[in-house]
């Protein structure tokens, strides 16, 4: 009896399930210990969010697929395959994200993150930059330090405030300010991870630093049908609704991050009146979101809701 108590563990330790899991465990666990010490410059972003939430055109899904791509297979393509041994430089794997607010860009980030399991670390770009001299690299090479011994995606949130055009150097400020652009540019080149900057203002980056991208993903603002997709997926399973209809929500012209807003609002708005979402809740939560946004609510966006 014991003899086959300890062979069915034997067997369940070899188990594909089992194994994966703890493999999980194991990586968290070090994950967890090589987290880098960016206090004051990098907040970390608990990641949730999977490809399931993320509504775009196939056309960016795409490149963010290709994305996913590049981080799985960068391991055989650099050692194995010996890419790694033409030069250091390039090696690392940057993408900008760029669209208006609210289209998506952090959740994109997000997605990457939870799909590999790595730690995803938005930038304080107001901590980073500093009037100074030699400051602002002191700071960046802390965390391109840091993010390379901890393994993490790097999110430059408005990334154009740090790496704007570099201007005609006409006093001691201006060269600085150069300086520290060169130095962005290099360290970029040679980080070995992900680094993700998010732009509204893809004009404004520097035109040196977007030659070194390697992938480039616009998020539009959404049409009616995507937006009718994101309110589809918006609220939880456990959250209780009631006569929702999603088609009538998407003729409400905002981006993702407003839909968000709206929902979580409605959601308070019911539980307070002990009843599940409806409509009407939803109608209550974008007025004030709309009054947030300096908006009307049109007629238009309203249509047979009544």
């Amino acid at each position: 009896m014991k003899t086959q108590k300890s062979k069915l563990k034997i067997e369940d330790s070899t188990h594909p399930t089992l194994h994966t899991e703890h493999l999980k465990k194991l990586w968290d666990f070090c994950r967890t210990q090589a987290r880098p010490q960016l206090e004051g410059l990098a907040q970390r972003i608990e990641t949730s969010a999977t490809w399931d939430d993320l509504v775009l055109p196939e056309q960016q899904r795409q490149v963010l697929t290709d994305i996913a791509t590049h981080l799985r297979q960068k391991a055989k393509v650099y050692q194995e395959w010996g890419f790694a041994s033409k030069g250091n430089r390039g090696l690392g794997i940057a993408a900008l994200f760029y669209g208006e607010s609210g289209t998506g860009k952090t959740m994109a980030a997000e997605v990457l993150a939870n799909e590999f399991h790595l730690d995803l670390y938005r930038i304080d770009l107001n901590a980073v930059v500093s009037k100074y001299i030699g400051e602002t690299e002191k700071n960046l090479g802390r965390i391109f330090t840091a993010a390379e011994t901890g393994g993490v995606i790097l999110l430059f949130d408005e990334a154009d405030a740090l790496f704007g055009k570099r201007t005609e150097v006409q006093d001691s400020h201006d060269r600085h300010a150069n300086v520290e652009v060169s130095y962005l540019l290099q360290r970029m080149e040679a980080y070995q991870g992900l680094a993700i900057l998010t732009t509204n203002l893809k004009n404004a980056l520097d035109s040196a630093f977007l030659r070194r991208i390697r992938f480039m993903v616009s998020f539009p603002f959404p049409e009616a049908p995507s937006r009718t997709k994101i309110w589809q997926r918006i609220f939880p399973s456990q959250t209780p609704t009631q006569g929702l209809d999603y088609q009538l929500l998407g003729q409400l012209k905002v981006a993702g991050g407003n839909i968000r807003n709206i929902a979580l609002n409605a959601a308070f708005i019911a539980a307070d009146e002990n009843e599940p979402v409806m409509m009407r809740h939803i109608l209550q939560a974008a007025q004030r979101e709309y009054l947030k946004l300096k908006r009307l609510l049109t007629d238009e966006e309203t249509r047979g809701w009544y």
